[in-house]
């Protein structure tokens, strides 16, 4: 069912805002064009295995991550 929107919205600021301190994370995040849009790097995993793997951003972009995991 996932949280509240603008709770989904504080947690994402945090997390960009420890980011731009200086510190590293590991997010795990169902929210792919959210994730996605703060990360430097992606993982896309199908049962437990890394089945794509590169720069966020260029993730974010290419149609056929966009197609298989974003619906768009």
């Amino acid at each position: 069912m996932g949280l509240a929107p603008l709770l989904v919205r504080e947690v994402f600021d945090l997390i960009q805002e420890m980011r731009s301190e200086g510190t590293t994370i590991l997010l795990v995040e169902q929210n792919a064009r959210m994730a996605l849009s703060i990360a430097d790097r992606a993982y896309v995993l199908e049962t437990g295995k890394i089945v794509h793997e590169g720069i966020a951003s260029e993730m974010l972009h290419d149609e056929r991550i966009r197609e298989a995991y974003l619906g768009s």
